[in-house]
C-alpha cells in the first residue's frame, strides 16, 4: 500500500502525501486502499515473482553448500514503509520529519563524519519495538542464512545528530538497548547466526557485548596497516578463528585503487601516512606490489577466521573506478555489475586452487 500511495503521489516523500494518509487516518486508509487495488495486486504479484525466484536460487546455493549471507543495516529509511506505519518507534516530530538522526562521527573516511538521515529508534518502547524487530529479523531468515548487522556499535551506543544539521560533527553518543535486546531476540528467535559489523569507534564495551552472544566480529586487511590503534587487530598473526575476514567491504575501494590511488582521493590520510602504511604492507608480506589483489586475497585465505570474504573487483584485480559505494556519498553508487565475460577460466581455476590451498572448501 505504501508503494501504491507513494506513486499516486509523484513518489514524494510520506510526509509531503495527503495529511490525512500521510498520519494514516483510518478513513484516509480505506479510501486509499480501495482506490488502489489495481495497483497493490501488482505489487504484490511483482513480490511474488521476487520470492519465487529466489527461493529457487536459494535452494540451487544449499544444494551446492552455498549458503548465502544478507546485509541488515540497524536503522531503515525515514521514507519508508516502516515509519509510515509504525511512526511512534522513531523519533519524529509531529509533522513526520526525522527529530533525530543517524550517522558517525568524523572518522577515517570523512572528516565531518557521515549524516546518514535515518531516523532513531525510541529505545524506551521496548515491547513494542522489540516485536516490530522480531518480525524484521524473522523476515530477514526467510531469505539469507546469516545476517551481518550493518552499525552493530550502534546497539551499545549510537551517534546521535539532530535533524537539521547539516553534518555529522555536532552530535553527540547516546547509550542503546545494550545485551537486552539480543536477549529478546534469542528468546524468539534461538537460531540467531549473526555477523557483527564492529568497525568505527569501537570501544571495550562494544566488544564485550559482540563476545557476550559469540557473535563473530570482522577483520578488514584494508585497515591493518595504518596507523588506527585497532589495526594490529585486523593483522592476519592476531586474527581469532571466531571472526569473518574481508580484504575489503563494500565501503571500501577496491584493494588494487586503495594501494595505488594518489593521497587525498580515498581518505583523510596525508600522503605521508599513506607512503608508510603501504611501506607496512609490502614489508608485511615480503614482497613486491605486483597482483597486490591476489596477495591481499591470499593473506585472507590463510587467516585462521572462520569465514573469509572479499569483493569481485579485487578478484578480478580493478581499480577504483569499480568500486561499489562512496560513504557519506549520494550519487554514483551501487552501479558496478560485472559482465560473464569477466569470470574467465582462468579466475574459477584460481579460485578454485586458493580454496583448496587454504583448505576452504568444506561445507559444514
Amino acid at each position: 500500500m505504501f508503494r501504491a500511495v507513494k506513486r499516486a503521489h509523484q513518489e514524494r516523500a510520506w510526509t509531503e502525501w495527503d495529511p490525512a494518509i500521510a498520519r494514516r487516518d483510518p478513513q484516509a486508509m480505506l479510501l486509499w486502499r480501495a482506490r488502489s487495488q489495481e495497483a497493490m495486486q501488482f505489487g504484490k504479484y511483482t513480490e511474488y515473482l521476487f520470492a519465487k525466484q529466489w527461493a529457487a536460487l536459494r535452494a540451487y546455493s544449499h544444494r551446492r553448500g552455498v549458503r548465502i549471507i544478507g546485509d541488515l543495516p540497524i536503522y531503515v529509511a525515514h521514507d519508508s514503509a516502516d515509519v509510515w506505519a509504525n511512526p511512534e518507534l522513531f523519533t519524529l516530530e509531529n509533522d513526520g520529519r526525522p527529530r533525530f538522526i543517524a550517522g558517525v562521527p568524523p572518522d577515517y573516511f570523512s572528516a565531518t563524519g557521515q549524516r546518514w538521515g535515518n531516523p532513531l529508534y525510541r529505545w524506551q518502547l521496548k515491547e513494542k519495538l522489540y516485536r516490530w524487530w522480531v518480525e524484521r529479523m524473522r523476515a530477514t531468515y526467510a531469505v539469507v542464512d546469516l545476517v551481518r548487522i550493518d552499525h552493530f556499535r550502534g546497539f551499545e551506543a549510537y551517534w546521535e545528530i539532530p535533524g537539521s544539521e547539516p553534518t555529522a560533527v555536532r552530535g553527540k553518543w547516546q547509550k542503546g538497548p545494550g545485551a537486552e535486546f539480543f536477549e529478546a531476540m534469542l528468546q524468539a528467535l534461538p537460531d540467531l547466526p549473526i555477523i557483527a559489523e564492529d568497525l568505527g569507534v569501537i570501544t571495550p564495551e562494544v566488544d564485550e557485548l559482540r563476545d557476550r552472544f559469540n557473535f563473530p566480529g570482522m577483520r578488514i586487511l584494508q585497515m591493518a596497516f595504518g596507523t588506527d590503534p585497532k589495526a594490529s587487530e585486523y593483522r592476519p598473526h592476531n586474527h581469532v578463528r571466531n571472526s569473518v575476514v574481508y580484504t575489503a567491504t563494500h565501503d571500501h575501494n577496491t584493494t588494487v585503487g586503495w594501494f595505488t590511488s594518489p593521497p587525498g582521493q580515498e581518505t583523510t590520510q596525508t600522503a605521508e601516512e599513506i607512503a608508510d602504511e603501504r611501506r607496512h604492507v609490502l614489508e608485511y608480506l615480503g614482497t613486491d606490489d605486483a597482483d597486490i589483489h591476489l596477495k591481499f586475497i591470499r593473506m585472507a585465505m590463510g587467516s585462521v577466521a572462520n569465514l573469509c570474504v572479499f569483493p569481485f573487483q579485487d578478484v578480478l584485480g580493478l581499480g577504483t573506478e569499480h568500486r561499489m559505494n562512496r560513504p557519506g556519498t549520494m550519487q554514483g553508487n551501487w552501479e558496478w555489475r560485472f559482465t560473464e565475460e569477466m569470470r574467465t577460466p582462468a579466475v574459477t581455476r584460481m579460485l578454485a586452487e586458493l580454496t583448496r590451498t587454504y583448505d576452504r572448501s568444506r561445507t559444514d
